[in-house]
């Protein structure tokens, strides 16, 4: 009886704290059209401090959505776009000689702040994603002999173009692993596309105002984690993650031959985090299996290591990632 009253006082409570996330989606809707789930992830992202990579064809307002959720909260941002031609030093910054006092200072690059926008990070040679990647695992940055840590809240938001493989750079699994979320983005419905162009062609900028300070962002941060997992609902993620592993345990022979590789421990922890963050989005103070399944995708799709029989057979993760979730029991 006492876990059902701190269970409902917990839910009022995050009723109460997660009024802002309504506040936010109103302020994305006003300059994006549809795309809800893109502004979804992007709130998961935000709430449970875990960096999203968002994949779609040019066009689709994957830079437009990243720049407006940083306009909505007062905080620093800092837009870098990919080339092939860029160093490691244009992204965390270097040493610059001063002749003035005779020595060596450190120039801060753009990664000095609250939201990245990493625009086609495919498009950088690998030393310089590893410099960026480095920043997000570790949130902190050397420059010679001095390491600097990075702002709070700290969040990448890198975007890739899936179609065109000329000059990119594919992202190693590893690295891509430091991604809590791979968020695939489609065009817009009809009557979506027609409000776009109604929009642009009136040619009336629609201009943000920052809502939220970045210590309200870290605050909240610390009211998700306290969004309450059951033992059984720890159980379900597991079963998820262990599936990618070992499909034969879970009578699922037929996708052994399909996935090289399954989820790391990594998997487990960002799918509990991010179902945490979909259910306050949600206003409920609890994990439901439903916040799993509408999580899962973008969780673990980058992180299943796929078979040339899958690919030869045009099997991707998501096909694989829905066989799962249709065959693990849920609670």
């Amino acid at each position: 009886m006492a876990e059902s009253i701190d269970i409902r006082e917990l839910n009022n409570r995050i009723e109460q704290q997660s009024l802002f996330v309504s506040n936010l989606t109103m302020g994305m809707d006003q300059v994006i059209v549809g795309q809800k789930h893109l502004v979804e992830s992007l709130l998961i992202g935000l709430l449970s401090d875990g960096h999203v990579l968002l994949e779609g064809v040019p066009g689709l307002a994957k830079t437009l959505a990243i720049k407006t959720l940083a306009s909505l909260i007062d905080a620093k941002y800092s837009r870098i776009q990919f080339t092939p031609d860029l160093l490691p030093a244009d992204v965390i910054g270097t040493m610059v000689y001063s002749q003035k006092d005779e020595s060596f200072q450190v120039k801060k690059g753009p990664v000095f702040a609250n939201f990245i926008l990493a625009d086609e990070i495919n498009r950088a040679p690998a030393k310089v994603q590893s410099a960026l990647l480095e920043s997000m695992q570790e949130r902190q940055v050397t420059i010679g002999n001095d390491t600097f840590k990075l702002p709070n809240p700290f969040l990448v938001l890198a975007t890739q173009n899936p179609i065109e493989q000329e000059g990119t750079y594919q992202l190693p699994e590893a690295q891509v692993d430091r991604f809590m979320l791979k968020v695939i983005i489609d065009y817009p419905k009809i009557e979506e596309e027609k409000l776009i162009i109604r929009q642009n062609i009136n040619e009336r900028k629609i201009e943000v105002k920052s809502i939220l300070k970045s210590e309200e962002v870290v605050e909240a941060r610390k009211v998700v984690r306290q969004v309450y997992i059951d033992e059984k609902i720890e159980k379900y993620i597991v079963d998820i993650v262990f599936a990618t592993r070992f499909p034969e345990k879970y009578d699922l022979k037929d996708l052994q031959g399909l996935i090289s590789f399954g989820g790391s421990p990594r998997a487990s922890i960002n799918l509990a985090l991010a179902s945490r963050a979909y259910a306050f989005i949600k206003r409920r103070g609890y994990v439901v299996p439903e916040d799993i399944r509408s999580v899962a995708h973008d969780v673990l799709r980058h992180r299943i290591g796929l078979t040339y029989e899958a690919e030869a057979n045009n099997i991707n993760s998501d096909e694989i990632i829905s066989r799962i979730l249709n065959k693990v029991e849920v609670p």
